[in-house]
């Protein structure tokens, strides 16, 4: 699972890009003063988006920008293990190991990371690789989240076309990769729910009122 310590190299300083950092003023703006700190996870999460991780460099410009110590900027990206304190690749693989998933199928589709890119966290062309905890997909498991996306319904054949791909630079269409199931439906025709006056409005009954609308009786 993934290691709490940040990398052993670190770049010698880190800088916002324009963009983000007129993008930060307004994160900070959205609170009142003395309450900057509340600003940090969000501020945390794009220099992530801009750099690919935290390095202790981002956490201590995070600290001065929200005048709090740089301790308390470490111990909040420390703990949230969606914070990578360590480089990933440009596609970084989150592979789910949890029981759901681990019942159908995920032991092969970590062969096929190992096979595809070495072991955990090491970088490979555009891709690295980690075993996480439940994603909450677990009704199309096996599952993985690659950068902002869900890859559902994983086989090793189709797991290992799709790092094929993005290896490759080709782009992979999200969701479920079963052609046989819309989103996390089952497979084949629905079965119930069909009744198409459920969607067009005619069961519905007119509103006289709005709910609650009358006011309060005194007791």
């Amino acid at each position: 699972m993934a290691s709490r310590k940040p990398a052993t190299n670190q770049p010698a300083s880190f800088q916002w890009s324009e963009e983000n950092a007129n993008w930060c003023e307004t994160q900070v703006a959205k609170f009142p003063a003395g309450r900057q700190a509340s600003a940090v996870i969000p501020m945390l999460w794009r220099a992530q988006k801009q750099e690919g991780w935290i390095s202790i460099p981002a956490m201590e410009t995070i600290a001065k920008q929200l005048d709090m110590p740089y301790i308390r900027v470490y111990e909040v990206a420390t703990f949230y293990t969606m914070f990578n304190l360590a480089p990933v690749g440009e596609f970084f693989v989150q592979l789910c190991g949890t029981t759901p998933c681990m019942l159908r199928g995920a032991e092969e589709l970590k062969e096929v990371c190992r096979e595809k890119i070495g072991p955990e966290m090491a970088i490979n062309g555009r891709l690295s690789w980690l075993e996480v905890e439940c994603l909450g997909a677990c009704c199309n498991a096996p599952m993985a989240q690659i950068n902002d996306y869900y890859y559902e319904d994983l086989t090793p054949d189709n797991f290992g076309a799709i790092l094929d791909k993005l290896q490759a630079g080709e782009h992979v269409e999200p969701g479920t990769q079963n052609p046989n199931r819309h989103t996390s439906d089952p497979e084949g025709e629905n079965t119930t729910l069909k009744d198409e006056s459920l969607y067009d409005g005619s069961m519905a009954k007119p509103i006289d009122k709005l709910p609650n609308s009358e006011p309060a009786k005194a007791e």
